[in-house]
């Protein structure tokens, strides 16, 4: 154990299972609009949108349980203590991240809405400075925070800028499922003091799947149209959430939130990459905006990681 621990501690650890679950949230940018495009879901039918993420989050539920209990070489059952801790996990990472999600982005531009959800990493290591007191904010750690939002501002503004404005309905909603998941992510390093981290992320993924499902089914959403091809996707949107949620919670059990959670401004400059890359022209991947962000980022990554930045107050 201590062994593991040790390892999963490394900086290069770290970084290559960070960057790897960044990767995989990143990718699902362009799969999920390739799935809607496949099952013939608008871009305007929350319902159908929420209905769709549950069928994923269940799936990734029942995938994470069963690799995670084969890992282990043990069936994975969430004992009686762990229960409120799995439900409380599935409401804030799962069903008010995604119902707040979908509904916002119905109401703002696409460029607002991915700057918001950028913000995810620097609301994590805010919460977990301020609010749970797991972290002192250095001027390093700071600095890096804004270096990675600016990333995450340079990758998505493009030329074509930003209007102003703001509605409870469009950006209040996206802000209130970045709030979500900075929770979670706060509550599962807590929560992963005492479980494993791979079963409350399956647990979690299932219970808030089945929920969304519920949501979907009752805002009238409906999906139609199942293909070889559709499933595919499915399976991997599901395989992506199960994969990289579970590598993210095992580093929160060994790491400081912020070690971690800096690496969450990768996710949308990856996902503006492979959205180019798989949706449009392979240049546009490579574009100034997307480099400058991309570098940004890593600067701010390396600010916050480097030796003398955590500031730890627990042993964390």
């Amino acid at each position: 154990m201590a062994d593991r621990e040790t390892f999963l501690r490394k900086p290069w650890v770290v970084c290559l299972l960070a960057l790897l679950s960044c990767a995989l949230w990143g990718s699902a940018f362009p799969c999920i609009k390739i799935g809607y495009a496949m099952l013939q879901i608008p871009a305007d039918a929350a319902g159908s949108q929420i209905l769709f993420a549950g069928c994923r989050f269940t799936l990734a539920g029942i995938m994470t349980v069963f690799l995670g209990s084969v890992a282990e070489k043990r069936a994975l059952f969430p004992h009686k203590n762990a229960i409120g801790k799995i439900l409380k996990l599935s409401m804030l990472q799962t069903v008010l991240q995604y119902v707040f999600f979908y509904m916002g982005l119905a109401h703002t531009s696409g460029v607002k809405g991915a700057i918001i959800v950028g913000s995810n990493g620097l609301l994590a290591i805010l919460l977990a400075t301020f609010l749970f007191r797991q972290e002192k904010l250095t001027l390093m750690k700071a600095a890096g925070c804004l270096a990675g939002f600016a990333g995450v501002l340079a990758a998505n503004l493009g030329g074509e800028g930003i209007e102003l404005g703001f509605s409870f309905l469009g950006e209040g909603f996206m802000m209130l499922s970045v709030l979500s998941y900075a929770f979670s992510s706060v509550y599962l390093k807590i929560f992963s003091e005492n479980e494993n981290p791979v079963m409350l992320s399956g647990y979690q993924f299932f219970a808030g799947g089945l929920i969304l499902i519920a949501c979907g089914m009752i805002m009238g959403g409906r999906i139609f149209g199942f293909s070889f091809a559709a499933l595919a996707i499915l399976a991997y949107l599901a395989f992506l959430s199960a994969a990289a949620y579970s590598l993210w919670g095992i580093l929160l059990k060994y790491n400081p939130v912020s070690r971690v959670a800096v690496y969450g401004f990768m996710t949308p400059v990856i996902g503006v990459l492979l959205s180019a890359l798989m949706l449009h022209e392979g240049a546009e991947a490579f574009s100034l905006n997307n480099i400058t962000g991309l570098l940004l980022v890593s600067v701010g990554i390396y600010a916050v990681n480097r030796p003398g930045a955590a500031g730890l107050k627990q042993r964390c």
